[in-house]
């Protein structure tokens, strides 16, 4: 595999090695099972708060965060060895509608009261948060949502809907958008609110995915009331406290370490799997070369990753355009992983692996084969969440080019 050459000192050499032995005695085998059955982004709810927990006890919940709110406070090289040694031992990936984007939210735009009453309750997951963003006519175009919020004394009354919410179905928290007015433009009528996920008149309804997981859900709010004092920055003013959110969610883990785990699993199958002629179909020559391709493609990917650690993050316009270009990217890089994998299966693609993911019997630790037709299925949706790649080449035109 080419790699990013990158010379460690003596302190992250240390810190490595930390990791590594913490990740041999916390990554038991049968959360190794359970993590590689996973064919979603994010791993399902019961498997994440458990391996988020054990984290947790090592001090290592919250490697972003500040200590003061229970955090390690690694350094960005610290973060970057973390992400990749998890990477490459195949953890859980953790839902990070908490610590990721309600958490750093908080922290920027919170009241003394609710950094106090929900910040220590993120890393051990006691509060598992979903996030009410998407709406059936406002995707993308998130400044178009219609969830609408009527002040009503010390509360405010929510009637309308989201979608696309993941794990809505296991969280006990959401922090969504609503529309609180409908004067001016669109951005400026929108304001920032939590609720716990138990208020009357919430109703969670199951999006089954193609490949049998339950991860997204659709949520209803039938006249809910959520009391003014859970609102986060000021009325109207929820799309400046979106937009730092979205950034927190496009950014701090390693892009290449995920994009060689997907290689691996390709070339696994693709050594696995026979063509007509009895040959393995890693040895075709059209494969390799498309398989090559990508490799170097990941290799340039990782050293941008740290020419920017190096250089520090960037900020303004400049990391916007470099986050929209690295999300773009590694979207379509990833489609095209789980696209080759499943066609180095071949006839066996066509098989219902359902039963061996979502049975009744799991404890067996599958197979890549096994997963590789319900990974190619979730990832579809890779250049759709987290902002589509239309919208994505609007923000590297507008703020890279100018345009």
């Amino acid at each position: 595999m080419i790699s990013a050459e990158h010379e460690f000192s003596s302190k992250e050499k240390a810190f490595r090695e930390d990791v590594r032995n913490f990740l041999k005695d916390a990554f038991t085998p049968d959360l190794q099972a359970a993590a590689a059955r996973q064919a979603g982004i994010f791993a399902e709810p019961e498997l994440g708060i458990a391996w988020q927990r054990r984290l947790y006890e090592r001090g290592w919940g919250a490697p972003n965060w500040p200590k003061r709110w229970g955090g390690a406070e690694f350094t960005p090289m610290q973060r970057y060895i973390f992400s990749v040694e998890c990477a490459n031992a195949g953890t859980p990936v953790v839902a990070g509608m908490g610590l990721l984007m309600c958490g750093p939210v908080l922290m920027q735009f919170g009241t003394a009261e609710q950094q106090e009453r929900f910040l220590p309750h993120i890393p051990p997951m006691d509060h598992y948060w979903c996030q009410g963003f998407s709406e059936p006519g406002a995707g993308s175009d998130l400044s178009s949502l219609r969830c609408r919020a009527v002040r009503d004394g010390e509360d405010y009354i929510v009637d309308g809907s989201k979608i696309w919410t993941t794990h809505a179905h296991a969280a006990n928290w959401i922090f969504l958008l609503v529309r609180t007015s409908l004067e001016g433009p669109p951005q400026a009528g929108i304001t920032f609110l939590l609720s716990p996920m138990d208020a009357p008149g919430i109703t969670v309804r199951p999006i089954r995915g193609m490949s049998g997981e339950h991860e997204v859900n659709e949520v209803f709010f039938d006249n809910v009331r959520i009391p003014a004092s859970l609102r986060v920055g000021e009325e109207h003013q929820g799309w400046d406290v979106a937009k730092f959110l979205l950034m927190h969610e496009r950014g701090g883990t390693s892009a290449a370490a995920a994009l060689k785990n997907a290689l691996r699993r390709t070339r696994l199958i693709a050594g696995a799997e026979f063509d007509e002629q009895g040959h393995p179909f890693i040895a075709n020559p059209s494969f390799r070369n498309r398989l090559a391709a990508l490799e170097i493609e990941i290799a340039a990917i990782e050293a941008a990753e740290m020419r920017n650690l190096a250089q520090g993050a960037l900020v303004g316009a400049a990391g916007m355009a470099s986050a929209s270009i690295q999300k773009l990217k590694v979207s379509t890089m990833l489609q095209r992983l789980a696209e080759m994998a499943v066609e180095a299966l071949g006839t066996s693609a066509m098989r219902d692996y359902r039963t061996e993911l979502y049975g009744d019997t799991l404890q067996h630790h599958p197979d890549v084969r096994e997963t590789a037709v319900a990974r190619h299925l979730n990832i579809r949706a890779a250049t759709i969440f987290g902002g589509a790649s239309e919208i994505q080449k609007g923000i590297v035109a507008r703020s890279a080019l100018g345009i």
